[in-house]
């Protein structure tokens, strides 16, 4: 990922859009414009990230995801792909980023339901925390993590008032007499005068206490009837509460000093822009949730760990030859790969050909290194390719080059069955 917005001397300024739905097993909607904001030119951002909660797990889903995208997925990417937007393969709940040397976590949840379960939404939220580590990190524990980002189906629900009065407050949009009884919201300024709070369970949690949120300027987005605006009509009548929400939490950072390296932490900040729901969405009982970010960051890393050079390209016969470069501490592996692609990619798995770096490195030199990629099938084409160096050791793209354009050719299968890459 990368941005040319630059905010300050050397510094940069990164967007970030966050969602969360709890999807209720139904299917991607025709428009999602509005919740991904891609009307809002003003806007330009950098990075989505997408959390989705119950989405169908049924035998026949479980089976068609293992063999092909789930079809939300797919959906998205049908949106963001021609935007220059990737999706990463990942597994689980928690993504770890390294961020111009910045380690960032990603968590998306789905807490226990029911008002009476907060202690054990509690004790998730915090066994989460705490056993959630990123395997080969330099900081592996998220807890030391420069910044984290936490959004889902918490499912904290408001206490002691009645429903009636609940919908009564809500349809008068009188929302700071809820705040101050909602599970994760109570009083976070000790006056109160001017700002909601601390939640009842950040009183009794010091891990959520430092988790920051914004203010609550929109209905509570469970628990409605599908296809409606409509709060619980059923005989159950559920009452309405904020489930689903947008959390952040900054690492305390001294000022750098002689006894205390690193950076200041007027160099690594995070402001919301905009916290929202967007109540036009109803094929859940939920609706969805979404906030914008900047991102302000001064780089500690400044070179890339690999810098692919499609100027250099030249062809011998049916091959392609590619240069690199890498960083003197780049973990390089032999079953690190090179992929060429279409521009437009949905998925690191969309390469159109590859080469194993070990396999196929030609020349080394003064840190420059050259692979050759087959291209001896690629149809006639006047599309546009780039290559992607993906790290086995970091489980990630660490280097992307420009767009260019190559010879003809046309892609063949490989005859003797060599194992592909897959992420």
């Amino acid at each position: 990922m990368s941005s040319r917005k630059l905010s300050g001397p050397k510094g940069r300024r990164l967007s970030i859009h966050v969602v969360t739905w709890n999807v209720a097993s139904a299917a991607p909607p025709r428009d999602l414009s509005d919740l991904l904001q891609l009307n809002n030119r003003n806007l330009n951002l950098d990075i989505y990230v997408i959390g989705l909660q119950e989405l169908n797990s049924g035998i026949i889903s479980l089976l068609s995801d293992a063999a092909f995208n789930d079809s939300w997925s797919s959906f998205l990417m049908d949106v963001l792909s021609p935007l220059s937007f990737i999706k990463g393969n990942k597994g689980g709940v928690n993504i770890c980023l390294k961020l111009y040397g910045y380690y960032v976590s990603i968590i998306n949840c789905h807490l226990p339901p029911h008002i009476s379960n907060n202690y054990q939404r509690l004790e998730h939220f915090d066994r989460i925390l705490e056993m959630q580590n990123c395997e080969g990190r330099d900081i592996p524990n998220i807890l030391d993590h420069d910044l984290i980002i936490w959004f889902g189906d918490m499912n904290f629900r408001i206490e002691d008032f009645g429903l009636h009065f609940v919908r009564e407050s809500i349809k008068n949009r009188c929302y700071s007499g809820l705040w101050e009884k909602d599970q994760v919201w109570w009083g976070r300024l000790s006056s109160r005068a001017s700002h909601p709070g601390l939640s009842i369970a950040k009183k009794h949690d010091p891990l959520l206490r430092e988790f920051q949120e914004g203010r609550l300027l929109f209905p509570p987005t469970y628990k409605f009837d599908r296809n409606s605006n409509d709060y619980d009509t059923s005989e159950k009548k559920r009452k309405p509460a904020w489930t689903d929400r947008i959390l952040w939490r900054l690492k305390r950072q001294p000022c750098a000093g002689p006894d205390t390296p690193g950076p200041p932490a007027s160099h690594f900040s995070l402001s919301l822009r905009g916290y929202s729901s967007h109540m036009m969405y109803g094929i859940s009982d939920h609706k969805p949730v979404s906030g914008t970010f900047d991102l302000e960051l001064k780089p500690l890393v400044s070179a890339p760990l690999i810098v692919l050079m499609p100027e250099d390209l030249w062809t011998v016969e049916n091959d392609m030859m590619v240069s690199y470069s890498s960083t003197s501490d780049f973990p390089s592996s032999p079953w690190d790969w090179i992929g060429l692609y279409k521009v437009g990619l949905r998925d690191v798995n969309d390469y159109v050909s590859y080469a194993w770096v070990g396999d196929s490195k030609v020349s080394c030199s003064d840190n420059l290194n050259q692979v050759y990629i087959d291209i001896s099938n690629i149809p006639t084409t006047e599309d546009e390719f780039l290559l992607c160096y993906y790290s086995n050791s970091l489980r990630s793209v660490v280097g992307i080059s420009r767009p260019f354009q190559i010879p003809p050719g046309s892609l063949r299968e490989d005859p003797l069955g060599e194992a592909q890459p897959q992420i």
